[in-house]
């Protein structure tokens, strides 16, 4: 019985372990789409410039 105690206190750690992986995956992904947001608002703003030149 102990044994089979140990094994799933195990199991249960692994579990919390890849709880926080996935968690940091996802704020990862989140991360790059605002960086990727961030770019395309300074492609806008450069084509924006780029008009304002031309007038």
């Amino acid at each position: 019985k102990k044994v089979a105690k140990k094994k799933v206190a195990k199991k249960k750690a692994k579990k919390k372990v890849t709880k926080k992986k996935a968690k940091k995956k996802v704020t990862k992904k989140k991360a790059k789409k605002k960086v990727a947001k961030k770019k395309v608002a300074k492609k806008k703003a450069k084509k924006k410039v780029a008009k304002r030149k031309k007038r």
